[in-house]
This record gives structure tokens, C-alpha cells and sequence, in this order.
């Protein structure tokens, strides 16, 4: 009893506690209008972030997005430098190592190379001002807490999390980091896009009335995998297939889908919903122990209902997008609004290329822009703090997962108490159980 009194107090601070978002950061500005409904502008974000002393940066995690996270930082603005590596594989290290080396003549010397589970304690101690976590989302919430612990900003990769016990170790740490000064920025980068933004400004504006209801969507193919190579143990072959296993990952709903899941806690202006209610399956995957469709129906406090759908599985109709439904219209959430009829009401201008046409995307990349926005708050002494957003839509995920695998109502307070832990204890390249246990909800029918 005492245990769960601790608990439910430490939920309540956590939840109180409203972190500092990177739009906050940059200076949202607020009028109250004749009608008494405050309106908000969000200034244009920078295009770089401004000169200072030189920002080193250690990546942790060097696959493919480890990899493109470090370049997107070197993009940010003057004086960047990547100067430490690690990853538990030291081919995936070389193949960074030189691919910053070849793209931006950033060399990192051998002796900030490091290569094991315990490599990233060696990045952090290897005199780098930023962290950049990359590593397969299992391993977050440990490799976040050693971070902030040493002092150093962060940007971390989506999700931050594959369970409970995970999701709020980051919302701890991100209030640590909060009260320590350090910027904490997320690979949330919707948040970072200029064109949702400005949706976001017209949606809080009234532009669509109050909200009402929301879907949104991550529906497309099968993602990679690796097959098994002489040489590799269990734990190594399932490691670089972190995104087929639920231990490492949290299943797509929670990897993949929490981007979209995010834009709605966003525009809702609520930092999660209360309750979840879902199903999914198993049909064509034949890799890992994950489901590869999801369909849940997330509930606000207010009663507002959000339907929540991914599926990996080929050939079938792909959908990624975020739909919000207001009393005076609705919105795409990323460029336009719309009336109650389906006329326009307003869409975004993205300008013009050299060339006088119009361009249909940004032109500054969300994956840039979320390291411009985390270096301008370093170097402009505002920090800014995605950590509990990030760690909110996380664990909502996580929820509607708990749901799909169990086939029960599953609330915020339920996970925000429980003690599911998913993973070893232990990290060793050795021998794993790769049996996949495949969740199946509810109870076999009886014979008559």
C-alpha cells in the first residue's frame, strides 16, 4: 500500500510538471483577442543556428539513423563536431566513422572510437559537450539518465521507450536535465516542421473550433530485417534486427507510429490520454515476436476519442497522417485547414525554388531543424526540453500495445504504476530464447 502511495505521488509530480517545448523555446507569443480566446504566433524558426565556440558531439548508436542524426547536427549551423563513437558493433562504428568522414570531413579519432555495450559510458566521458542517442529505444532510459548524470545536452531518437518502467525513468530524467539547464531535444520532428507548426498556431487559434475528434495513421510495408551470418550469436542477430523484436523496439506501434500519435497529444493540448482500448495481429510477419497491424481507440479526459491505426504489411493501401476533427472544420494537421463543407480555409505557403514554382515541402528539414533548434537553445542559454513530451506519447503507445496484446481496457494510471520491464538484465553476445512468444489476447471458447 505504501508502495503504490509512492508511486501515485511521483505520477502526480511528474504529470504537473509541464516541460519546456522547443516552440516555447523559440518564443511563442500570446494575445488575447475580443472574442477572450488567447491567440498565439510562433516566430519562424532559425535557418541556422548562430555561431559560438565549438559544440562537440558524441553519437551513440551508429546504424542508419545513428548515422543521419550525426550529419543533420553537423548541418545545424557553425562550428559542430562530431568527435566521439560508439556502438556495440564495430562495423557499424567503421561504416559512420567513415561516412562523416566522406560527407563533412569530420574525422573522429581512433581513440574516441568505442566499441561494446558499455561503449556509450565511454562517449559520454570522452569530453563532448552533446549527446546524440541513437541506439535501439531498449536502451534509452539508461543511456539518457548516464547523460544527463555527466551534465550534457541531448538529443535522443524516438521512441524513448519500449515500456513502463522505461518511459518513466525518461520523464525523471527529463526533469533532472530540466533543473539542471541542459536541453534535452527529441526525434519527434513534426514538432521541429514548420508547416505543423503553423497548423498547430491556426488549430490553437480557433481556426477549426474546439476539437472534437482525431485519427491518425502509419500504415505502409514491411519494414528490414537481417538474416543470420556465421559468427553471429542470438543476442547479436537480435540486436541488428532491433526493429522486429518487442524487448528492443516495442513493436512498431510504439517505434514507428508514436510520431503520429504525438502530433495528436500535441494539437490536443493534452500530454496523454487516459485510456486505451485496441486489437491487432499477426497476419503476414514472419520475423520477430511482433504484431504487424494495431487499431486502438485512445480516450482524453474530456471523452474525446482519438482512432489510432498502423500496419506493416506489403500491398496494402499506405496511409501516414494525422486527421483532427474541429466544430467549425478540420485539418490534415500539417498544411491546411478546412471548412465544415471540405472547402479550404487555409494552407501553407511553402514558397518559391529559384525557378519562380512552388515548392511542396520545407525547405529547411525537420531532421535538421531539430538539431538547429537544440544548438540555438545551447548557444543562446534557453534551454529547451522534449523530454516529456516525447516520454508521454511513448508510454501512450505502450498503452494501446498493452491493450492490442491483452484484449483489456488499459488506463493511464495502470501504466504509470506498473512494473513491466521488457529485456534481459544482463547484456551479453551470447545465447537468447529467439522462440517468438506471439501475444494472443483473451481466452480460447469453451466446447459445448
Amino acid at each position: 500500500m505504501e508502495k503504490k502511495k509512492s508511486q501515485l505521488s511521483r505520477r502526480s509530480f511528474l504529470g504537473n510538471a509541464v516541460a519546456v517545448s522547443a516552440i516555447g523555446a523559440l518564443g511563442v507569443q500570446g494575445i488575447v483577442s475580443a472574442c477572450g480566446r488567447k491567440k498565439i504566433t510562433i516566430p519562424v524558426p532559425p535557418d541556422s543556428a548562430p555561431d559560438g565556440p565549438v559544440l562537440k558531439a558524441g553519437l551513440i548508436g551508429c546504424g542508419g539513423r545513428g548515422t543521419g542524426a550525426a550529419l543533420n547536427f553537423l548541418d545545424a549551423g557553425p562550428n559542430l563536431q562530431i568527435t566521439a563513437l560508439g556502438d556495440v558493433f564495430e562495423d557499424r562504428l567503421n561504416n559512420a566513422r567513415n561516412k562523416l568522414l566522406k560527407n563533412k570531413q569530420n574525422e573522429v579519432a581512433e581513440d574516441n572510437c568505442f566499441v561494446g555495450f558499455d561503449a556509450y559510458e565511454k562517449v559520454i566521458d570522452s569530453g563532448v559537450d552533446v549527446i546524440i542517442l541513437a541506439t535501439p529505444p531498449h536502451f534509452r532510459p539508461m543511456q539518457f539518465e548516464a547523460a544527463v548524470k555527466a551534465g550534457k545536452h541531448v538529443f535522443m531518437e524516438k521512441p524513448v521507450a519500449v515500456d513502463p518502467e522505461g518511459a518513466r525513468s525518461i520523464m525523471a530524467t527529463g526533469k533532472k536535465a530540466e533543473g539542471m539547464g541542459l536541453s534535452v531535444a527529441a526525434g519527434t520532428q513534426r514538432r521541429h516542421q514548420r508547416d505543423y507548426q503553423k497548423t498547430y498556431e491556426q488549430v490553437i487559434n480557433g481556426e477549426i473550433g474546439d476539437i472534437v475528434s482525431a485519427t491518425c495513421y502509419w500504415n505502409g510495408g514491411k519494414l528490414w530485417h537481417k538474416n543470420h551470418q556465421e559468427g553471429w550469436s542470438d543476442m547479436e542477430w537480435m540486436i541488428r534486427n532491433w526493429v522486429n523484436w518487442i524487448w528492443l523496439s516495442g513493436d512498431h506501434i510504439v517505434e514507428q507510429h508514436v510520431h503520429n500519435i504525438d502530433v495528436i497529444n500535441w494539437f490536443k493540448g493534452k500530454l496523454h490520454p487516459i485510456k486505451a482500448v485496441g486489437f491487432g495481429s499477426r497476419q503476414r510477419r514472419i520475423t520477430g515476436d511482433q504484431f504487424d497491424n494495431f487499431s486502438i481507440d485512445f480516450i482524453y479526459d474530456d471523452e474525446m476519442h482519438m482512432h489510432s491505426m498502423c500496419r506493416q504489411i506489403n500491398d496494402c493501401t499506405n496511409n501516414v497522417s494525422e486527421y483532427i476533427r474541429g466544430t467549425n472544420g478540420y485539418t490534415n494537421c500539417r498544411n491546411a485547414t478546412f471548412n465544415v463543407d471540405g472547402t479550404p480555409s487555409w494552407g501553407y505557403d511553402y514558397g518559391l525554388n529559384p525557378e519562380g514554382e512552388p515548392l511542396t515541402s520545407t525547405q529547411i528539414s525537420p531532421y535538421v531543424q531539430e538539431h538547429i533548434d537544440l544548438v540555438t537553445a545551447i548557444r543562446t542559454n534557453q534551454p529547451i526540453n522534449d523530454a516529456e513530451n516525447v516520454a508521454n506519447s511513448t508510454m501512450t503507445a505502450i498503452m494501446g500495445r498493452i491493450s492490442a496484446y491483452t484484449g483489456k481496457a488499459v488506463t493511464w494510471e495502470e501504466v504509470m504504476n506498473s512494473e513491466l520491464r521488457l529485456g534481459p538484465k544482463e547484456y551479453i553476445l551470447g545465447p537468447m530464447d529467439m522462440t517468438p512468444h506471439i501475444p494472443i489476447p483473451g481466452s480460447a471458447p469453451k466446447e459445448a
